[in-house]
C-alpha cells in the first residue's frame, strides 16, 4: 500500500498519520517499519506529539527487551506528557436534516449530549500507564527501588492488583529490607483477603528468615483461605518439625492423609515421624499403604515389617518387589533372621546370574549360610574371595572355626 504525503502548509497536519501508522506497525511486530514511521513524523510533523512520539519509541524497546534504552524513553515521554497541552477535539458536524417530508411524519430529533473534555483526566491515565511500563522495565534491570516508586507513582492504580503488593515485596526483599517486605504482603492480604497468594508468600519468606512461628501462623491463615494441595501441607508439617513441633506436624499429616489418601509421600513422612517414637508397625502399615500407589514403597514396607519381626508378612511384600537384586538381597535377610541358611544357599544360581555375589557383604551372607549348614569346604571357598576390610577380619574368625571343626567335629555340635 503506498501513500502520497502532501506537504503541510502553515498549521496544517500531514495528510499521513505516521505516529498511527507506527502504533499499527508495533502491534504487529514490525519495529522496523514503526521506527521509519517515527521518523517520517518527526521529519514532516511540525505539531507532532512527542508524548506519543516517546511512548510509542519506548514500548518498541520494550518489546525488543531492550531495558536501559525503553527506561530513557518512557521518562522522556512521562516529561513530554506533562508538558502536553490537552485541546478538545473540534465538534462533528451533522448534516443538515429536513425537519419533514411530504406524506410523512415529522420523526423527533434525538438529542445528542457530548461528554465534558477533560484533559487532566487523560494526563493522569496516561501518566499511569507511563509509569506501569517504567515500573516493569526499571524491575528488569534490577533497580527495585525505581520499581517501588513508579509504583506510588502510579497513586490507586498501582495498588489495585494483589500482584503489585507482590511485587513491591519481592522488590524490597531484594534490597534486603525483609521488615517492609513482609508489611507488603500483610498490607495487600488485607485489600485482597480473595487472594491467598499473599499469605503463601509470607509463609516463604518467614520460612527462609529462619521465624518458623511467624511461618505456622501465615500458614494456617492460608490454608482457611486456600485449597491448599498435599504438597504445602506438607510443607507446613516440615516447619513445625523444624520448629521442634513434633505432635502438631503429626496432626497436620494425619488431616493431609484424610485429604490426600492417595498421596504417598505423606505415608512415608507420617511413618518416619511414628518410627522415631519406636512405633515400628504402624510405619510398617504407613509404608505399605503408600506401596499401593508408589509401587517404590513396597520394599521399605517388606523391611520394616522384618524389624517388627512379622516375617512371614515381611516375605508376602517382598515377593512384590519388582527389583530382583533388590528383592533377593531382602530375602537374604529375612533368612538370615529365621536361620533359614538351606534357603540362602538354594538362592546361590540366582545369585550369580544376576552378579550379586560381586558385593562382599553378599558373598560374606552365602559364606555363613554354608559355614552354618556345616559345608566347611564352600564356606571356605567362598570366605577366600572377600577383600573387604571389616568382612575380611570376621572372615577370618569363621575359617579358624571351621579349621577346628575339621580338626575336632566335637566342637562344632
Amino acid at each position: 500500500m503506498f501513500f502520497t504525503f502532501v506537504e503541510a502548509k502553515g498549521d496544517d497536519i500531514p495528510e499521513v498519520d505516521h505516529l498511527s501508522l507506527a502504533t499499527m506497525m508495533v502491534f504487529d511486530g514490525k519495529f522496523d517499519k514503526a521506527n521509519a514511521e517515527l521518523s517520517e513524523a518527526k521529519k514532516y510533523d511540525k505539531n507532532l506529539d512527542m508524548s506519543k512520539y516517546y511512548t510509542i519509541q519506548g514500548v518498541i524497546a520494550m518489546r525488543q527487551e531492550k531495558h536501559t534504552q525503553a527506561i530513557g524513553l518512557l521518562k522522556k515521554a512521562v516529561q513530554a506528557t506533562k508538558e502536553k497541552v490537552y485541546k478538545a477535539p473540534a465538534p462533528i458536524k451533522e448534516k443538515r436534516k429536513h425537519l419533514f417530508s411530504v406524506g410523512s411524519n415529522p420523526k423527533p430529533v434525538k438529542k445528542v449530549t457530548t461528554p465534558i473534555f477533560d484533559g487532566e483526566k487523560i494526563r493522569k491515565e496516561q501518566l499511569q500507564k507511563l509509569y506501569s511500563y517504567l515500573s516493569q522495565e526499571s524491575y528488569k534491570v534490577k533497580n527495585y527501588r525505581e520499581t517501588i516508586t513508579y509504583l506510588d507513582l502510579q497513586g490507586p492504580s498501582g495498588r489495585d492488583q494483589a500482584a503489585e503488593y507482590m511485587l513491591r515485596a519481592d522488590c524490597y526483599w531484594k534490597m534486603n529490607n525483609e521488615d517492609s517486605a513482609i508489611e507488603m504482603l500483610t498490607r495487600g492480604a488485607k485489600a485482597f483477603p480473595e487472594d491467598q497468594s499473599l499469605l503463601k508468600q509470607k509463609f516463604y519468606y518467614f520460612t527462609e528468615l529462619g521465624l518458623y512461628q511467624e511461618a505456622v501462623i501465615s500458614a494456617k491463615e492460608y490454608m482457611k483461605r486456600a485449597k491448599p494441595n498435599a504438597k504445602e501441607y506438607m510443607g507446613l508439617a516440615q516447619m513445625l518439625l523444624s520448629s521442634g513441633q513434633r505432635e502438631e506436624a503429626i496432626k497436620v499429616l494425619e488431616e493431609t492423609k484424610m485429604l490426600f489418601p492417595k498421596e504417598a509421600k505423606v505415608d512415608m513422612l507420617l511413618g518416619h515421624l511414628y518410627l522415631k517414637k519406636g512405633m515400628q508397625f504402624t510405619t510398617a502399615n504407613l509404608f505399605e499403604q503408600g506401596s499401593y500407589y508408589e509401587h517404590k514403597y513396597t520394599k521399605e514396607a517388606a523391611e520394616l515389617y522384618r524389624r517388627a519381626r512379622m516375617i512371614p508378612h515381611a516375605l508376602y511384600l517382598n515377593s512384590q518387589v519388582t527389583n530382583k537384586q533388590e528383592k533377593l538381597k531382602q530375602k537374604i535377610a529375612i533368612y538370615v533372621d529365621r536361620k533359614e541358611y538351606e534357603k540362602i544357599i538354594g538362592l546361590i544360581d540366582a545369585l550369580k546370574r544376576y552378579k550379586m555375589l560381586d558385593d562382599d557383604t553378599i558373598r560374606y551372607a552365602v559364606a555363613y549360610a554354608y559355614y552354618m549348614s556345616k559345608d566347611y569346604e564352600e564356606a571356605e571357598a567362598q570366605l577366600k574371595k572377600i577383600t573387604d576390610n571389616e568382612l575380611f577380619s570376621k572372615a577370618t574368625i569363621i575359617r579358624k572355626n571351621i579349621e577346628k571343626c575339621q580338626d575336632n567335629s566335637m566342637e562344632c555340635i
